[in-house]
């Protein structure tokens, strides 16, 4: 793949001279701006040709037939210019001949027997051959040719030049700059919901950038560099560009990859050209979005001592360190993966400050729903309150696209106002896609995904520390064909041993239901087995959860904010290896047995669910509670009483 792309690299320097980079950093090409040229000169030559084309060229005669019309009286007046006698006749026909250059019309006349006395009733003038329009139309063909080479230099020239600025406007830097007096772009902390703790420490930021002489004079030197870590979509970006619309200060955004390019020392470069600019703003405020794509522990080997990455990273070192505390320009930076950071961008004096911005809870789920919903219509059924207890684990940025999905849904469907299901319908979306309507199965497939779907909502049911159902459907959403929605009664941080082998438990359920129903087990619990594994691994070697290895941690704990991410690092030999596996083994075994037995205990309750569930499609948590009901079962209900009241669920002891 590499060999290919030089050869076409070496095929194009055959075809182009390339002079520099022009805008967005293409070539410019030699050979089609000649083209162009080219094409112009053709299309003023074709309209100049018309031009002159247009005007009729008087039919020539001989001297001869002049000086017979002359002497039969025919002829009005003449014309001479220089050597050409344009003649109009009486009857207003022109025509045209040529005389003798250096002799006179009278001259030449005499010559052929022509007396002064017949040439006395003809009106002679004689235009002057020296004038503009005469020199201008003999000299155009000659004018044609230059002026189109001055064109075609000139026009290369231009591209040149501009290629040149921007060849060397690689060191400026690219950052966008949002002035404090914008109020379309400005954003207070009224804008940004929930994350307390991370507002208090960044309002030291705006109070110090507001009024600095407060903390100068009592020798307190406010932190140069603050670095904001979270999940993505958290709002570490928006809490940046808050501080700076409170403190009212200018503020300067730019993502780490844009510090590096393919030329050594561009990078360097633009940290300079960037912090030279804010320090002539100051007080301003500098933000560095995903900064480990520039401020990654250095000495990796990756590019080796010359390579441009570590060039960005010490200019920016040498930048914050060079501050004088009266400059009152302060970096903020971004990331969420604060582990490949470099110690040396840590330290005291530079991002010394840390802010951990979490994943909003419920409070500031409503608080952040409240915020996204001020332009939006609401109808008298939607209570924000139900939609954020039934989006745990949804980011800032997922709440956002919730609503708009909200809105979306109601404008599709010709409504003017949006409704409590629309955004019922949007919490699906968001987390598992859209409904794949078009996804056509066979009436075995629906039978086996309803089988699925109830076994493992009977499973977290019957299990004590699961969580409560919340939804089955055997819709197809994403790259689901069928799903279940279970969500805790309250939000937790800390979880029990207990709890991970529920879970377990529940992701086996339909795994077992395939399989002891039909006799048979599919492709459709293969995510199932997946999450399975998976956690029953994380309690042996990360949570210290297993009976037999112990309180001893395998691997090292993830400091990222990327759930998906993780390390390969093996800090454990091959015999542990082996004791690890049997472990796990043995945890999915023991809850494959207690999920079997629940299933086989309660098959009757499976089949019914089963069918009701494959006619309707979609069970909601009060049909599939009533279900229980009937079959005996005290189904687990939710500890919001707004959502128990609307449902008409409410604790019967209350």
């Amino acid at each position: 793949m590499v060999q290919k792309k030089n050869n076409k690299k070496d095929k194009n320097k055959k075809n182009n001279f390339v002079f520099g980079l022009g805008k967005k950093g293409k070539k410019f090409n030699f050979v089609g701006s000649f083209i162009n040229v080219l094409i112009a000169f053709f299309i003023i030559s074709m309209i100049y040709s018309a031009f002159v084309n247009q005007t009729e060229k008087p039919e020539e005669i001989s001297m001869s037939q002049f000086v017979s019309s002359i002497l039969a009286e025919e002829i009005k007046s003449v014309s001479i210019e220089g050597d050409k006698l344009l003649i109009t006749f009486d009857d207003d026909s022109i025509k045209e001949t040529k005389k003798e250059i250096e002799s006179s019309l009278s001259e030449s006349l005499a010559n052929y027997g022509v007396t002064p006395e017949q040439l006395s009733g003809i009106d002679i003038s004689v235009k002057d051959p020296s004038g503009f329009q005469y020199w201008f139309l003999m000299s155009l063909p000659f004018l044609i040719p230059i002026l189109f080479i001055l064109i075609f230099f000139w026009y290369v020239s231009r591209q040149v030049k501009g290629a040149n600025v921007q060849a060397f406007s690689f060191g400026s830097s690219k950052a966008r700059f949002t002035d404090p007096s914008d109020k379309k772009e400005k954003i207070t902390f009224k804008d940004v919901a929930g994350v307390k703790e991370a507002k208090e420490e960044l309002n030291e930021i705006v109070d110090f950038l507001r009024n600095p002489k407060k903390f100068l004079d009592i020798g307190a030197q406010i932190p140069k560099g603050v670095i904001l870590m979270g999940a993505p979509g958290t709002g570490k970006t928006l809490l940046a560009r808050a501080v700076a619309g409170e403190a009212k200060v200018p503020f300067f955004s730019i993502s780490g990859s844009e510090f590096v390019e393919m030329f050594v020392g561009v990078g360097a470069s633009r940290v300079r050209d960037l912090f030279k600019t804010a320090i002539k703003t100051a007080p301003a405020i500098i933000f560095i979005d995903e900064i480990d794509a520039v401020g990654r522990v250095r000495g990796t080997g990756v590019g080796g001592g010359n390579d441009e990455r570590e060039q960005t990273l010490n200019q920016i070192l040498v930048e914050m360190d060079g501050f004088d505390p009266n400059e009152k320009v302060i970096v903020i930076a971004a990331t969420n993966r604060p582990d490949v950071l470099d110690p040396a961008l840590l330290r005291p004096g530079r991002f010394d400050r840390r802010v951990t911005i979490d994943l909003p809870d419920r409070i500031d789920r409503e608080e952040i729903l409240e915020i996204h919903s001020k332009k939006k219509p609401f109808a008298d059924d939607v209570v924000l309150k139900i939609i954020a207890e039934r989006t745990p684990g949804f980011s800032g940025a997922d709440l956002y696209s919730l609503m708009n999905e909200g809105a979306i849904l109601a404008a599709r469907e010709e409504r003017k106002k949006i409704s409590q299901f629309d955004l019922i319908r949007s919490i699906e979306k968001v987390m598992l896609g859209p409904e794949r309507k078009s996804h056509i199965i066979t009436k075995k497939e629906k039978e086996i995904i309803a089988y699925h779907e109830v076994g493992h909502a009977l499973t977290a049911t019957l299990l004590e520390n699961a969580d409560p159902v919340h939804k089955i459907s055997v819709i197809s959403r994403g790259q689901a064909a069928g799903y279940t929605i279970k969500l805790p009664d309250e939000e937790k941080s800390l979880y029990s041993r207990k709890y991970f082998l529920d879970d377990i438990g529940v992701s086996l359920g339909g795994y077992l239901t395939e399989k002891m129903i039909f006799g048979d087990v599919t492709t459709g619990a293969s995510n199932d087995l997946q999450v399975a594994s998976k956690l029953a691994r994380n309690m042996v070697t990360r949570y210290g959860m297993s009976e037999k290895l112990g309180p001893i941690a395998f691997e090292k704990s993830s400091k990222m904010f990327l759930p998906n991410y993780s390390s390969n690092e093996i800090l454990y030999s091959e015999e542990t290896a082996r004791e690890i596996d049997r472990e796990v083994d043995k945890i999915i075994k023991e809850m494959i047995g207690r999920v079997s037995d629940i299933l086989e205990n309660n098959r009757k309750t499976l089949e019914m669910i089963s069918k009701k569930l494959m006619e309707v499609e979609t069970l909601e948590r009060d049909e599939y509670e009533k279900l229980l009901i009937l079959s005996g079962i005290e189904p687990k209900h939710f500890s919001s009483e707004v959502d128990n009241k609307l449902l008409g669920l409410v604790d019967k002891e209350k």
